[in-house]
């Protein structure tokens, strides 16, 4: 499936890795980029859409009706998706005790926000016979994320979640594929602990190597790339990170 005249969407699109891929698919030649964020994040969504000439969308991704309503959205205006890409994420900090507000959210908008764009989605693109379902978790969903229990469990069954999917529809015509970016530039990387970020990296001699960041471009990049292959090759597994990474095994 190539992005060339594809109706995509992307959620988390106000910044960083989604606004990332949202311009890397518009370059690609897609026919309609539908950008979804939340409300708070409006006036960044609409200057996304405004550079693409896309279709800017306020949505909660962790409501069920905030998806349906964006699908509809999208279809209303340029018809049928043909690419979502599922990229919403959050960070919260704490262990198990953490509070279950922050363990529902991270549940919902890690996970759930998934399931709900597949279940919307999944009779439009089965009846055509193609599809391309891109979920985002984090190298922390193959790894442990220490700063973060709900983030690092969360994004964890993400990847679970994609497996699934494309195990189920892999040999309808769907294609499902899961981002796993590591130490990329944006505004969940910035300074201070998160979830997203970590400080260094541990060599044998003991010393802490600064982790080499990549910017949010070089992720669209690579996704963009991937829509471009043949349904016989999909990718289900992207761990995208810096090329100057200084140990290997990681991903």
């Amino acid at each position: 499936m190539h992005v060339k005249d594809k109706v995509c969407v992307v959620t988390g699109a106000a910044s960083g890795i989604g606004a990332a891929i949202a311009r890397a698919y518009a370059q690609a030649g897609a026919r309609g980029v539908v950008v979804a964020d939340l409300k708070s994040s409006r006036d960044r969504l609409a200057g996304v859409a405004g550079n693409i000439d896309g279709l800017a969308v306020t949505a909660d991704v962790g409501q069920e009706s905030d998806i349906k309503a964006l699908i509809a959205a999208a279809e209303a205006k340029y018809g049928p998706v043909d690419i979502f890409f599922s990229n919403a994420g959050l960070s919260r900090k704490g262990q198990e005790s953490a509070v279950d507000a922050d363990w529902d959210v991270s549940w919902r908008v890690h996970v759930m926000s998934h399931v709900f764009a597949a279940r919307a989605l999944l009779p439009g693109m089965l009846a055509r016979g193609s599809g391309y379902l891109l979920n985002t978790a984090s190298a922390a969903g193959l790894l442990a994320s220490l700063n973060s229990m709900p983030y690092g469990v969360t994004k964890h069954a993400a990847v679970a979640l994609a497996e699934h999917l494309a195990i189920q529809y892999g040999d309808r015509g769907i294609r499902v594929s899961v981002l796993c970016p590591q130490s990329v530039q944006t505004g969940m990387t910035t300074a201070g602990p998160s979830a997203a970020r970590v400080d260094g990296v541990l060599q044998p001699d003991g010393r802490k190597m600064p982790e080499p960041r990549m910017d949010s471009k070089a992720v669209g990049d690579a996704v963009a790339y991937m829509a471009t292959l043949p349904l016989d090759a999909n990718v289900l597994f992207m761990t995208v990170m810096a090329s100057k990474m200084p140990f290997v095994g990681r991903g």
